[in-house]
């Protein structure tokens, strides 16, 4: 019996935004250690979203995660700092978009659909201050396609990762973009802020999952524990001191998929976060995937929703081996080697 064809290897990761129609850019406050990504696609593009998350901030979400919802649609999505103080950051889009006509067609003016989530960011740096409109300003005027920026920029700036001993023995996250385009087919994409509770592993073919950034034994040591271990010996009833956290991802697709299949995208994608946080969705996160379609390429749903996991997963790598610690924390460069030790209560 003759064998069928080996698939080919899957689409090498690239840190462009190569989707016409949408542009992405990143205000950053370096002084308050802040910031805000802004996504837009003014003319409009479909979207859904799976918020799985026990901690979570958002604006207008509501027509993104119902598939019964009248505006299937949106214009632009942001992702700020700040916790709920970084919601107002999505007023300056709704207005930039307004003055453009973008929105939802009501017979009487256009209205911007601008779903925005946040993640804690307040105790890097110690400003303990959100992104003011002027960082918003910022994004919206540098939104471009091509190069993404990574790093501690934009919705990134005073992410962090590694909190399971407390925010002290943590180590810097950050803002990742991952593109995966099939030859002669569609196009995936993920943007990504990286503020998790827990680890971040490494997601490379060959890399057998080592952790790159997490949970350190002590703040001033570089040696990493590894959350899962942590959580796992929690006794009952455990307080925590620490519950500032959450992941925010965008995936964007060029592929034609209606609002069923994107939600199931979204479903999909979740599995790069299970790959590369270590834990993902504890408690004290407030993990969210939103999908985008732009609706020009046929595909099928498994084929968007493999991609759209690979690209999360790649991102979120990408973010914290790019993070800079500011000094405050390390880094994943400030890392001579990773090394599991016993944790140390």
């Amino acid at each position: 019996m003759p064998t069928a064809p080996l698939p080919p290897p899957l689409p090498t990761p690239s840190r462009a935004l190569t989707l016409p129609g949408i542009t992405l850019g990143h205000g950053t406050d370096l002084a308050g250690k802040t910031g805000v990504t802004v996504i837009l696609c003014p003319e409009g593009v479909l979207a859904a979203a799976e918020v799985r998350g026990s901690a979570t901030g958002t604006r207008q979400f509501d027509s993104l995660v119902s598939p019964l919802h009248l505006s299937s649609r949106v214009h632009a999505v942001v992702l700020a700092g700040g916790s709920a103080f970084g919601l107002a950051a999505a007023d300056p889009v709704v207005a930039h978009l307004a003055r453009g006509g973008y929105g939802f067609q009501t017979g009487i003016r256009p209205v911007p659909v601008v779903p925005t989530a946040i993640l804690f960011d307040l105790a890097f740096g110690g400003s303990a201050l959100p992104p003011g409109p002027a960082v918003v300003e910022a994004a919206l005027a540098s939104a471009a396609a091509g190069e993404v920026a990574v790093g501690s920029v934009g919705a990134g700036t005073g992410a962090t990762v590694g909190k399971a001993l407390g925010p002290e023995r943590g180590m810097k996250g950050g803002f990742g973009f991952a593109s995966l385009a099939v030859p002669g087919g569609p196009t995936v994409a993920a943007a990504v802020a990286v503020n998790a509770f827990g680890d971040v592993r490494d997601v490379r073919e060959g890399a057998s999952g080592r952790i790159v950034a997490g949970c350190r034994s002590a703040p001033d040591r570089l040696d990493l524990v590894g959350a899962d271990r942590v959580l796992a010996a929690l006794p009952p009833e455990s307080p925590h001191p620490w519950e500032g956290n959450t992941t925010l991802a965008v995936v964007m697709t060029d592929a034609a998929l209606g609002k069923a299949a994107l939600l199931k995208v979204c479903q999909m994608a979740f599995g790069g976060l299970h790959r590369a946080l270590s834990p993902a969705l504890t408690l004290y996160d407030g993990d969210l995937i939103v999908a985008l379609a732009l609706g020009e390429r046929p595909a099928h749903v498994n084929q968007i929703g493999v991609l759209a996991e690979q690209a999360v997963a790649h991102a979120i790598l990408t973010a914290v081996e790019a993070a800079d610690g500011f000094g405050l924390l390390p880094a994943v460069r400030d890392l001579p080697r990773v090394e599991l030790s016993q944790p140390e209560r």
